[in-house]
């Protein structure tokens, strides 16, 4: 799979399985200092994915402060030809320009990626 590096940072595309409704999101950071994938709210609001009463609420504590998240199960997370199935993922109010969300680790190692910085891929 291809790698973007555009401002400093590395990005891929996901696609994302949630109820039968998927939806390609375009803008992700691998983030190697990630523990945990999280995705923006606003990445996902157009395939019905929102927070509900029982969803478990996390806690995230980074350079830009505290930050507060829900997980979800989603029924699938493609990253290139692989599918990850029945995964539970965390989704906030993150706004950053230009980022829908975070690859970390809990994604990357499960997947065994590795990622290749001079011919900017990530292959299994």
């Amino acid at each position: 799979m291809q790698i973007k590096y555009r401002d400093g940072l590395l990005f891929v595309s996901i696609k994302l399985v949630y109820q039968g409704r998927s939806k390609v999101i375009d803008n992700m950071v691998i983030d190697t200092g990630a523990a945990k994938t999280l995705i923006s709210q606003n990445a996902v609001d157009d395939i019905d994915l929102r927070v509900e009463s029982g969803d478990h609420i996390v806690t995230y504590y980074g350079i830009g402060g505290k930050e507060h998240a829900y997980t979800k199960q989603v029924d699938s997370i493609h990253i290139g030809s692989l599918q990850l199935k029945d995964r539970k993922l965390d989704f906030s109010g993150m706004d950053y320009e230009g980022i829908d969300g975070l690859l970390g680790l809990d994604v990357l190692l499960d997947a065994g990626f590795i990622i290749d910085l001079k011919k900017l891929e990530m292959y299994r």
